[in-house]
């Protein structure tokens, strides 16, 4: 998969793609990480990509020339999102389609955002990561990366962990223990050590339903209620 993003800052993109699970998978060529700093398409000695809004008003606004320019000569992979307010919410179930394409691009807006041309004439849509301010879209690429890439083959070490994850069902995960097994007198469930895997499975998946009953409602709801297995499951006793 590649994964092109356009900012300002491609330093701060570079320093996290390029460590941990997401810079492993680029060493084993599973990934190829671009970005690309819109300043290389501005002109003048400052290399201004901001100008002032037409109308007045505060704040400034990303140039059109700068980012047609950088994104028409590096030709990236498509579909082009630009990361913004106005977006569709960015969701796990976003992240998985995203993670069956060959790639897409990323287009990180600044100041006041960008000028209306470049999302009428240059992007193929828009995703949001919540209904929140950032200054930038560097930190909602970066974290549209990390949830995307992780469901590629071939990242993760353990291709079950991402199955099981938060969201992956609308479901949050169960309780996770580990060494020691005694923590000042605090211990886990002793059925995690009986070695009965289809237990184990049913007990983690009744946390999973207590859990986001607890609080997450809204995503039981969000995927229909609880099914009659369901109901007897979280009535069992382990």
């Amino acid at each position: 998969m590649r994964i092109d993003i356009f900012t300002i800052f491609p330093t701060l993109i570079d320093d996290f793609v390029n460590k941990s699970l997401i810079g492993k998978a680029q060493a084993k060529g599973v990934l190829t990480i671009h970005a690309h700093d819109l300043r290389d398409g501005a002109s003048g000695t400052h290399k201004a990509v901001d100008d002032a809004p037409f109308g007045g008003g505060p704040g400034m606004v990303l140039k059109p020339e700068p980012i047609f320019d950088v994104v028409e000569k590096k030709n990236p992979p498509r579909p082009l999102f630009l990361l913004g307010p106005a977006g569709e919410t960015f969701t796990q179930s976003k992240a998985k389609e995203l993670s069956q394409l060959d790639g897409f691009s990323l287009l990180c807006g600044r100041y006041e955002g960008v000028d209306q041309r470049v999302r009428d004439h240059l992007i193929d849509g828009e995703i949001s990561i919540g209904d929140f301010v950032l200054a930038g879209g560097e930190v909602a690429a970066l974290a549209l990366i990390e949830t995307v890439t992780r469901l590629v083959p071939g990242v993760m070490g353990n291709e079950q962990s991402a199955d099981s994850e938060s969201f992956s069902e609308w479901l949050l995960e169960y309780p996770h223990y580990t060494r020691p097994w005694d923590f000042r007198g605090l211990t886990p469930p002793e059925m995690l050590r009986n070695g009965n895997h289809e237990e184990i499975a049913q007990w983690r998946r009744a946390k999973a339903l207590e859990m986001t009953l607890k609080h997450r409602p809204d995503l039981i709801e969000k995927r229909g209620g609880l099914t009659t297995e369901e109901k007897k499951l979280l009535a069992r006793k382990f």
